[in-house]
């Protein structure tokens, strides 16, 4: 296996700049193959797993030298990755388990360095190989209680794991869950820290305070001190009907009140799902006397339909308010639960979402279980008077066209392939694309 990487990397280093992706894949579905056949047992009660990932990915935001009135500065990236991950399990002992798992990220030097700033695999910064103390945790579980304390990748609404990218995120958390007898779980912690190059406001190859790696401007970061995020939820379900409440309190930042329905239920010919969304932002503590204003709320509806054809829909629309912050709150810790997103652009490629309407229609067809198509297409309405272009203008849309290829296959392995086209108002045409695949053991 060593001469083969060796042949390959003289190989790509003779090719310069145009990367041979075909062969890039290939090459780590092998590694992946291998790594599967040579890890993946049990000994003695303890459980070794992994996940052997390997992507490219690519942002062209037709700004190679990153100038910065065109695109917010963003400049054209792209680059191969694998990224191998191994955890060991031990056995349950009276309802107590532990878990440890490490990862890692490397191009083996292949990428062009200057090219990885927007790749969100590297810190930008740094834009070195890493690897990660992803997982080291205690967990408690019996029937209707659930505890766990040390790192964790770890879901929840508005801060959680997000692991649809190269690396997912972790987190130092102290969480319980009961399970009650009136179909209520009752949801308690603390995040102290996290690691995710993705959705971490500081260096997302180390674990660093919320506070450090929320999207607030540094001022407001060294007056929170290191500070985490206090959490507490209500979550109701019977099959038919769900119904959350989810409080994070972070502090000397902004407080977060997310509140979600959703009504599912089927016939004989499809399923749907029905929801309604109301998210609030506020700034408390030091925040709240400085600068920096986050005072806003966002309403959303969605209605997603499947069909035992294999066809279905989903559609999703959102209102913002016309408070100011969520250049500074959106998408950080990881949580993207709103209805009407992109596919891979989100947020921050339009001037401001404040008092914007978003909108999102999506199809998709399943070919079989385990290879299924999607097609989406969200619309952004900009209030021009606060949604400025990088080169001063206002901006009334951002339009996003995404198309999107997941599969399954030989039991653990996998691979989505999406492409998303993006149209913002006096911006220059944007474009990205993701090859991730991989194998689970």
């Amino acid at each position: 296996m060593k001469d083969i990487f060796m042949h390959y990397s003289s190989f790509i280093r003779q090719s310069g700049n145009g990367y041979p992706l075909i062969f890039s894949l290939f090459v780590a579905a092998l590694l992946c193959v291998q790594a599967r056949s040579a890890f993946a047992y049990d000994f003695n009660g303890f459980t070794i797993s992994g996940d052997e990932r390997a992507g490219w990915v690519q942002y062209d935001y037709d700004n190679p030298k990153g100038k910065p009135d065109i695109n917010k500065g963003h400049k054209d990236s792209h680059g191969f990755y694998i990224m191998p991950k191994l955890s060991i399990e031990t056995p349950s002992y009276n309802n107590f388990r532990v878990k440890i798992t490490g990862a890692a990220a490397t191009d083996f030097g292949l990428n062009d360095h200057d090219k990885q700033s927007r790749n969100f695999v590297f810190d930008p910064g740094e834009n070195e190989s890493f690897a990660i103390l992803q997982e080291l945790y205690v967990e408690y579980e019996n029937d209707q209680h659930h505890a766990l304390i040390g790192r964790n990748e770890i879901f929840t609404p508005m801060i959680e794991h997000d692991d649809y990218y190269m690396l997912s995120n972790s987190f130092e958390v102290a969480a319980y869950r009961y399970k009650s007898r009136y179909q209520t779980d009752l949801h308690a912690g603390y995040f102290h820290k996290m690691a995710g190059v993705w959705d971490s406001g500081d260096n997302g190859t180390e674990f660093h305070s919320m506070s450090d790696a929320s999207f607030v401007p540094q001022v407001n970061k060294n007056e929170a001190d290191d500070s985490g995020v206090y959490y507490a939820a209500l979550d109701f379900s019977n099959g038919l009907h769900r119904a959350q409440l989810w409080e994070y309190y972070a502090e000397d930042l902004y407080n977060i009140v997310f509140s979600q329905y959703n009504y599912t239920s089927s016939t004989s010919n499809f399923s749907y799902d029905a929801g309604a969304q109301f998210i609030n932002f506020s700034d408390v503590g030091d925040l709240e006397d400085s600068s920096t204003s986050i005072n806003y709320n966002l309403y959303s509806l969605k209605y997603d339909a499947a069909f035992n054809n294999g066809f279905s829909v989903a559609t999703g629309a959102s209102k913002y308010s016309d408070g100011k912050g969520q250049g500074d709150t959106l998408g950080a810790w990881g949580g993207y639960p709103y209805f009407a997103n992109g596919m891979i652009f989100h947020f921050f490629e339009a001037g401001s979402l404040q008092n914007a309407e978003s909108y999102k229609l999506q199809g998709s067809y399943s070919f079989s279980s385990n290879l299924t198509f999607n097609t989406r297409f969200t619309y952004f309405d900009l209030d021009d008077s606060n949604s400025i272009s990088s080169d001063g203008r206002p901006q009334s849309y951002m339009k996003l066209y995404g198309v999107q290829l997941k599969s399954q296959f030989m039991n653990s392995g996998y691979f989505t392939g999406t492409f998303e086209y993006h149209d913002t108002d006096h911006e220059k045409r944007v474009w990205a694309l993701r090859l991730i695949g991989g194998f689970k053991f």
